[in-house]
């Protein structure tokens, strides 16, 4: 299954409204700027252009081109490794996980991507409180959105996390549907973390301090011995 995203527009899905608005805001606040020169209409048009050329930064969604190969995880997120660790999943691997964590600043694009192609099995919002994402903490206790993927054998789940500046998850798929690996399947808005939980077994390709890309990055491999069912 293909990304469809409308590539003509070059901003995160969902985005069409809120920079049409700014744009409409700013683009009044020049002209009233041109037909009337004061000091409070010039910050206005300064501020509204400022806040314009950020939205503009901020929800860009650039092309991203997968690695071919069977038995890939890719980054689910732009940002800085944080964690990489073995743990326990009892939600939805139910047993042991390697855990990789993902901090994004809000200089990072904020477009989530699929690890690996799979149908989505499992959906679930869970509120919670707004640490900074960057803190062990925030994984159990912030505000999260966790969707579960399931190819064969295989199964592995996404965690997206708020942080202090992040107020709201957005996530488009449905259980039941398919993703490809790095198909756009949701982002975070401000600084943010996602979550990705192996198998245990999987080989770890990246370390703690690494930055890493969307749909792009290798975070992991499965051994072949776990390679039934195509999960690229």
């Amino acid at each position: 299954m293909t990304d469809t995203k409308t590539r003509w527009w070059p901003f995160a899905r969902g985005s069409e409204i809120t920079i049409a608005v700014i744009v409409i805001l700013t683009a009044g606040a020049v002209a009233l700027w041109v037909h009337w020169r004061h000091l409070l209409t010039a910050v206005l048009a300064i501020f509204l252009i400022t806040v314009l050329l950020f939205l503009f930064y901020f929800l860009r969604d650039p092309e991203r081109q997968p690695p071919a190969g069977d038995g890939l995880f890719v980054a689910p997120a732009d940002g800085r490794v944080v964690t990489v660790q073995q743990t326990e999943e009892p939600i939805f691997l139910k047993g042991p996980a390697t855990q990789i964590s993902i901090f994004m600043s809000v200089l990072n694009v904020h477009v989530n991507r699929a690890p690996m192609a799979g149908e989505v099995a499992f959906r679930e919002y869970r509120p919670g409180r707004f640490l900074p994402a960057y803190r062990h903490e925030a994984s159990g206790e912030n505000e999260s959105n966790l969707l579960g993927l399931v190819e064969g054998e295989m199964r592995i789940l996404i965690k997206q996390i708020a942080g202090i500046l992040a107020r709201r998850i957005v996530c488009w798929p449905s259980v039941g549907q398919r993703l490809a690996r790095g198909q756009r399947f949701g982002l975070i808005k401000l600084g943010s973390r996602v979550d990705l939980f192996l198998p245990p077994d999987v080989e770890v390709l990246v370390a703690i301090g690494e930055k890493v890309r969307a749909g792009e990055t290798v975070l992991a491999r499965a051994p072949s011995t776990r390679l039934r069912g195509d999960i690229t």
